[in-house]
């Protein structure tokens, strides 16, 4: 299975440099670049990649504001974002995972690692370095203007679903959460994804940002 990207920053080196890396390794395609969040949408319409790399701060349109436009097309269901940025903790990428992106990397992530994300990414799984998502959270999450969740949309939240939420939100893949309850992994992702259409979660990323928005999961800080 070839994993086909689209590359979305404003600066043209880095472009030129994720074009390279990808179209080196077997199993990759870049089948469009971008300058700015507009393209960034446009090229996610036109070519339906599966995954969108998208930087955050661009000119005009940008990256969060390209991120919510692509999560919210129907037609786009498919297309995932994976955000790139230079900040590990930064209110923007905070608000991209509420916006439906699928996980973030910080821009001086080894280019294996970078590989590995979008493999993970691709496959359906969010891309949350626990750690850095517990710190962003716990920073942003707690403001009123933050809240926007129905928290009577969780009141059908099981005991056990609970228990997996906090799993998830963990950082746990479904192979893990299933050794951790010693359950089958597909009873583990049945769980995950029962929560999510009782949530309202479009992935499981933005499944974790409304575990901790709802109050069913507290971040820890430090």
């Amino acid at each position: 299975m070839t994993i086909r990207v689209v590359l979305a920053d404003d600066q043209v080196l880095v472009r030129a440099g994720f074009r390279v890396l990808l179209e080196t390794e077997d199993g990759f395609e870049v089948c469009a670049e971008a300058g700015d969040g507009e393209q960034a949408v446009a090229a996610a319409v036109e070519h339906k990649p599966d995954i969108v790399v998208m930087d955050v701060r661009m000119p005009g349109v940008d990256g969060l504001e390209a991120t919510r436009r692509i999560t919210a097309n129907p037609g786009l269901a498919g297309v995932k974002v994976l955000v790139l940025t230079t900040f590990d903790v930064d209110e923007y990428v905070y608000e991209a995972l509420r916006a439906g992106a699928s996980g973030f990397l910080l821009k001086d992530t080894d280019p294996v690692e970078l590989l590995r994300a979008l493999k993970v990414v691709a496959a359906g799984e969010a891309l949350l370095a626990p750690t850095v998502t517990r710190r962003l959270i716990a920073e942003f999450v707690d403001r009123p203007e933050n809240r926007r969740i129905d928290v009577s949309a969780v009141r059908e939240i099981t005991d056990r679903e609970r228990e997996v939420l906090g799993l998830v939100a963990g950082g746990m893949s479904n192979d893990e959460i299933a050794a951790q309850l010693v359950i089958s992994v597909a009873t583990a992702r049945t769980h995950v994804s029962r929560i999510m259409t009782k949530i309202g979660a479009r992935d499981r990323a933005q499944l974790v940002v409304l575990a901790y928005e709802s109050g069913l999961v507290s971040p820890r800080r430090g």
